[in-house]
């Protein structure tokens, strides 16, 4: 398996990953707006055999300054569970951190977010249209961050 940065042609074949990964087009649509918003700050795709097979993005809040929301995380059906998503997490959160951003947001799965560091403690500090125990940050700089609104890219009001 290869992980490479996305690069221009690379579009319909991770709208193909996403929709298959979730069985709906809902978030292909949001990376395809995230991408035309300029929103999408790190875009990154798993290769095997030359044919992508895996995508994670993480998208430029408006608030804080320097965060990022995590969405979506899309494996091939066919190739999940061998850790091809768990790969791709590690590397753009890694992108993030010498990219020099403060912080990574994401609703999700604790049980699965939390071996990559992310804590409902950590997103707790914030105030966003989303609480509770699957909204989870991970802080990429070691010091307190001052709490602030978490201001999602516009893309995102059409998930609802």
């Amino acid at each position: 398996m290869r992980i490479v940065d996305e690069h221009p042609g690379h579009e319909a074949c991770i709208r193909r990953v996403i929709t298959d990964a979730f069985g709906r087009e809902v978030e292909a649509r949001l990376v395809d707006d995230l991408r035309f918003a300029t929103d999408l700050a790190i875009s990154i795709v798993a290769e095997e055999a030359g044919e992508i097979c895996g995508h994670v993005a993480l998208s430029r809040l408006k608030a804080p300054s320097r965060a990022l929301a995590l969405a979506p995380v899309s494996v091939l059906k066919a190739t999940q569970q061998q850790g091809i998503g768990s790969a791709l997490i590690r590397r753009a959160i890694k992108n993030a951190r010498d990219s020099g951003y403060d912080i990574i947001f994401v609703l999700g799965e604790p049980d699965y977010y939390k071996r990559f560091g992310f804590e409902t403690k950590e997103a707790a500090l914030f105030r966003a249209p989303f609480r509770g125990p699957n909204f989870m940050a991970l802080n990429l700089v070691g010091r307190s961050l001052a709490p602030a609104d978490v201001i999602y890219p516009h893309a995102f009001n059409a998930l609802g």
